[in-house]
C-alpha cells in the first residue's frame, strides 16, 4: 500500500475508484490545480465517495459540481491530506504536469535539432514531419542525438563518386550494415535526399531506394538489373549490332561521354524487340535503349545521363495498363517524345494486327500526353504486346532510310 492513511484508501482509494481518481489527476496534469469542477457520467460508487468527502447528501444525478478548494479544506480539516492533489498522489504516486513535461520535450527536441549543422539534414528536421520522423526511429533523446550525428557524417559526403553504400557505411559509421534498409541512419538521409528531389512518394521499394541512393552517387546492388542498349554512340561496344549491357557501377564510376547530342535515341519496354531489332537491322539500327518494365536504376541513370547529353528521346511500350503507367514515367522523368504511342497509332495498330492481341486486364490508367489513348483502350478492350508491332517500328529504327519520326500523334508536339 502506499503512503496513505487506512481512511483515505478506504474514501478514495480501491479499484471501483480508479477511473474518478484517473479523472482528477488529469486535471492536475493539465496544469489546472484549482476552480469549480464538473464531473459528468459518474458511477454510484463515484458519486457516493465525492458526496461522502464533501459532506453531502449521496445523490442519484449523473453529474457533481464541486470547488476544488471546498474538497481540499474537507481533506485537511479531516486530517487526510493536505489537499485533493496530495490524496491522489498518496493513493497513486506523483502527478507528472504534462504541460510542462510537454514544454521540456520540446525544449530537449530543439536541442537535438540544433546539433543539425548541415542545411539539408535541418530543413528535413525543421519541418514537422521530418522531426515526427525522428521520434518515430528514436523516442529517446540520446538515440536521436546519435542518429543526427550519424546522418550528417554520411551527408557530408553526399553527393558521392559512385562509392559502395556498405564501404560508405564502414568508412563513416564503422559498420558497413549501418546504412542497409531498415536502419534508422539510412531512413534519415533518404528522407533528406527525397526532400531535396521534392519527391512526395516515401516508398521504401528496392528500386526507389536504389534510385534515390544512386542519384546521390552512392551504388546499392551496384551489378542487379543492367539496362540493356543496341548501338549507344559512346559506348564501348558503339554501333556494332549487337546488343550490350551496362550496370549502374559502369554508368556511375564512368564519365558519361555520349555522343547523342540534338540525336534521336529510341526506348522500348520490351527487351525482345531489341533482340528482333539487332537481327533485322544490326549496325544499320538507331540508337536504342530498353527500360525492361518500369526503369529500375540502372535504366534511370542512363535514360538521365542521355537526357542530360541533348538526346531526343523517343519512347514506345505495350499497350496495356502497365505499359501507360512506364511510359508516363519516362515520357515525364526524362522528357521523351512518344514513339508511334498515341490513341491514332493504337486504332490502327488493331486495324493491322486483330489477331496479335489479347483482352485487356486491369485498372485503367490515363496516358498523360494524349488523354484520347486510354478512352480507345477502354473502347476496344485489347491489348497489344510491343513485339507485335516490330514490323511498323523497324522502319523508325533503320537508319539508311533517314526518315523523320511519322505521325503528329506519335510524338508530343
Amino acid at each position: 500500500m502506499s503512503g496513505a492513511n487506512d481512511r483515505l484508501e478506504r474514501l478514495l482509494g480501491g479499484a471501483a475508484l480508479a477511473p474518478l481518481r484517473t479523472r482528477l489527476r488529469g486535471r492536475y496534469g493539465r496544469g489546472r490545480d484549482g476552480g469549480i469542477v464538473t464531473l459528468n457520467r459518474l458511477g454510484e460508487a463515484e458519486r457516493g465517495a465525492l458526496a461522502g468527502l464533501l459532506g453531502r447528501r449521496p445523490s442519484d444525478a449523473g453529474s457533481l459540481r464541486f470547488d476544488i478548494a471546498e474538497l481540499d479544506a474537507r481533506l485537511a480539516n479531516a486530517g487526510l491530506a493536505p489537499s485533493l492533489r496530495h490524496a491522489l498522489e498518496l493513493l497513486d504516486g506523483p502527478i507528472t504536469d504534462m504541460v510542462a513535461a510537454r514544454a521540456e520535450a520540446a525544449r530537449n527536441w530543439e536541442t537535438v535539432r540544433a546539433l543539425a549543422t548541415d542545411s539539408r539534414l535541418a530543413a528535413l528536421l525543421a519541418d514537422a514531419r521530418g522531426l515526427g520522423l525522428l521520434k518515430r526511429l528514436a523516442p529517446q533523446l540520446p538515440a536521436a542525438a546519435r542518429i543526427v550525428g550519424q546522418a550528417q557524417a554520411v551527408l557530408a559526403q553526399l553527393p558521392a563518386a559512385a562509392v559502395a553504400r556498405s564501404h560508405l557505411a564502414a568508412q563513416w559509421l564503422g559498420d558497413a550494415h549501418a546504412l542497409d534498409p531498415g536502419s534508422p541512419v539510412a531512413a534519415i538521409v533518404l528522407a533528406v535526399l527525397r526532400r531535396e528531389r521534392a519527391l512526395e512518394d516515401d516508398s521504401e521499394g528496392e528500386e526507389t531506394v536504389r534510385e534515390l541512393w544512386a542519384a546521390a552517387g552512392v551504388l546499392v546492388n551496384e551489378l542487379a538489373r543492367p539496362v540493356l542498349f543496341l548501338n549507344l554512340p559512346g559506348s564501348a561496344a558503339g554501333a556494332s549490332g549487337e546488343p550490350g549491357y551496362l550496370s549502374l557501377r559502369a554508368l556511375m564510376r564512368s564519365a558519361a561521354g555520349w555522343d547523342v547530342a540534338a540525336r534521336d535515341v529510341y526506348v522500348c519496354e520490351n527487351p525482345n524487340l531489341v533482340a528482333i531489332a539487332a537481327d533485322a537491322l544490326g549496325a544499320h539500327c538507331a540508337p536504342l535503349v530498353c527500360t525492361d518494365g518500369m526503369p529500375a536504376a540502372a535504366q534511370r541513370a542512363l535514360l538521365l545521363q542521355l537526357a542530360r547529353a541533348g538526346a531526343r528521346l523517343h519512347y514506345h511500350g505495350d499497350f496495356d495498363w502497365p505499359g501507360i503507367a512506364i511510359a508516363n514515367t519516362v515520357v515525364e522523368t526524362f522528357a521523351a517524345r512518344p514513339w508511334r504511342f498515341g490513341a491514332h497509332d493504337y486504332r490502327a495498330a488493331l486495324e493491322g494486327n486483330a489477331l496479335a492481341t489479347r483482352a485487356l486486364a486491369g485498372a485503367a490508367v490515363d496516358a498523360r500526353w494524349d488523354r484520347a489513348l486510354a478512352v480507345a483502350m477502354q473502347a476496344h478492350g485489347r491489348a497489344i504486346d510491343e513485339e507485335a508491332l516490330a514490323h511498323i517500328l523497324m522502319p523508325d529504327l533503320d537508319i539508311r532510310l533517314k526518315r523523320a519520326l511519322p505521325g503528329t500523334s506519335s510524338v508530343l508536339p
